[in-house]
């Protein structure tokens, strides 16, 4: 199930849970591949959920949005995606739904439609992914989610006045 192009690139928000943009990277190590799946607040570049897993498929991304909506209220929230298996398959487009989300998706092959998470993608690889040679899955897992902490609670945006995604935040509030 296809959707349209609601968030036709306009990439701000005035207020925190009105646009998320989530996408799937992988990770790969010994010969082996990990998978991250995050949500991302386009209101202040916040990875408000992630999960880390050996396969990419449905209950991955399932379990990403899962944990989003449960962290954050959600009313008529916009998620955009690319138009990857998982995200137009019919249970993601019910789950979606259920919460009253509004379902967004990208032209095909088009990656400037999700530019917010493939720029977080861009970061974590530049800044901490490549930069590391992972022993195992556990050690890899670990860094990851250190670098999504430092992402959200230390490391500046020029966008953000040169704040925190959760500074940003929290100021606001």
């Amino acid at each position: 199930m296809v959707s349209d192009n609601v968030l036709n690139r306009e990439f701000n928000a005035s207020s925190p849970n009105q646009k998320w943009v989530t996408d799937i990277t992988f990770l790969p190590y010994n010969q082996k591949n990990l998978y991250l799946s995050a949500v991302l607040d386009i209101y202040n570049n916040e990875v408000i959920a992630y999960r880390i897993g050996n396969r990419n498929d449905l209950n991955l991304v399932l379990e990403t949005v899962q944990e989003a909506t449960y962290k954050r209220k959600v009313k008529k929230t916009l998620l955009h995606s690319d138009q990857g298996f998982q995200y137009t398959h019919k249970a993601y487009n019910r789950f979606l739904k259920q919460r009253k989300m509004v379902v967004s998706m990208s032209r095909r092959g088009n990656c400037w439609d999700n530019v917010c998470i493939e720029s977080f993608f861009g970061h974590l690889k530049t800044e901490c992914f490549h930069l590391h040679t992972f022993e195992s899955e556990e050690q890899l897992i670990q860094v990851i989610e250190e670098y999504i902490h430092f992402y959200n609670h230390e490391r500046f945006q020029k966008k953000l006045k040169n704040l925190s995604p959760v500074e940003f935040r929290t100021k606001a509030a």
